[in-house]
């Protein structure tokens, strides 16, 4: 078991962001989180990765509890937030640089890293540039390369091809299932034909709470496309 929820809340004054929500997620599965806006998705995220802590219940990374255990749970976790923060006056690869060694990567251990994951990512072409030259597609490039910089388990990408061109959209997406191959993915989207592209299963939270958690032909077995079944969810 890859990721471990149980009765997870997070409290903030008299709203909950997340409420008592509980699920799993096996090895090797690209599960997509969907919700609007204020659902809750980006709250479990950070929860998961460390960076708030939950106010009630539990999650678990590769065994490892988020509370107890942060550290190593980051070492086993890869991370592209949202809004993708970046170094823009660092270059490609003197950032990668720097992101590899904070997960204690040195020497030719961490130069073999950089080359290996900016061919991956399909950094090739621009890894002499400063990151503040690259276009919105190519710094989303940047950010999956530091999220797999350390070879992690588990990819937690939170809205990953937001603000991309129709063309940079369909090379993440298809950079996101060939990682996942050999990783468990979890990533938040707005754009269902990235869910039916990529997914395995699908986790759907409202208002805080899991609405739904089953495979697409599970959620379209009544002859409805995707979207309808997440309106009639999430209304």
């Amino acid at each position: 078991m890859s990721i471990k929820v149980q009765n997870l809340s997070k409290v903030y004054g008299t709203q909950r962001a997340v409420d008592n929500i509980s699920f799993e997620v096996n090895k090797g599965e690209i599960i997509g989180f969907l919700g609007p806006n204020g659902a809750g998705k980006s709250t479990t995220m950070k929860i998961l990765t460390g960076y708030i802590p939950a106010t009630e219940g539990t999650a678990e990374v590769n065994g490892f509890d988020v509370k107890t255990a942060p550290m190593q749970v980051k070492t086993h976790i890869g991370y592209l937030p949202e809004h993708n923060p970046l170094y823009l006056d660092m270059y490609v690869k003197e950032f990668l640089d720097f992101a590899g060694s904070l997960y204690g990567l040195k020497g030719r251990t961490l130069q073999i890293k950089i080359d290996e994951t900016i061919e991956r990512v399909g950094l090739g072409i621009e890894k002499h540039k400063k990151i503040g030259q690259l276009s919105k597609g190519y710094r989303q490039r940047v950010g999956l390369a530091q999220a797999l910089i350390h070879n992690p388990d588990v990819l937690i990408l939170d809205e990953p091809t937001t603000g991309l061109d129709p063309n940079q959209l369909v090379e993440i997406r298809d950079l996101i299932k060939n990682v996942g191959k050999d990783k468990t993915v979890i990533f938040s989207t707005h754009i269902m034909q990235e869910v039916e592209a990529i997914c395995d299963r699908v986790l759907i939270i409202n208002r805080g709470k899991i609405v739904a958690d089953s495979t697409l032909s599970e959620l379209k077995k009544d002859g409805k496309a995707i979207e309808e079944v997440f309106r009639e969810l999430t209304m």
